[in-house]
């Protein structure tokens, strides 16, 4: 089942799904990432079976940047790099580190800003 979870300050808001229930996890996307862009979170953090469908749904989303990390140093890169401000994951992939960890490397790391921020801007002028 697709999930969606947006986080402000340490809160973590659920928004589903709470049973066993098919969902369209475009719908799920687009829920999270509404939610996100109305103000007061930090970071949103999707999952699907593979995260490929959830994250290509979100990044469709004007202002949305997620990241799809494989392993820890990913998501570590990705906040340094691309300051994403959603992550996602696939609950049916066998990750060789946990979600857990991965989660920790990306809120412990700081986005470098410098040559990155350039780079941020023209992904995000891409929407245009």
């Amino acid at each position: 089942a697709a999930a969606g979870h947006i986080i402000t300050g340490g809160d973590i808001e659920d928004l589903g799904t709470h049973n066993q229930d098919s969902v369209d996890y475009p719908d799920i996307a687009k829920k999270a990432c509404d939610s996100f862009l109305s103000g007061g979170y930090d970071y949103g953090i999707l999952c699907c079976g593979t995260g490929i469908g959830i994250s290509i749904s979100a990044n469709k989303i004007s202002g949305i940047r997620c990241a799809l990390p494989q392993d820890v140093f990913a998501a570590k890169a990705t906040r340094e790099h691309n300051n994403p401000n959603f992550i996602a994951f696939g609950g049916r992939i066998e990750y060789k580190e946990s979600v857990e960890e991965m989660l920790d490397a990306f809120f412990d790391s700081v986005f470098e800003g410098g040559r990155h921020q350039k780079r941020v801007d023209k992904m995000m002028a891409l929407e245009e």
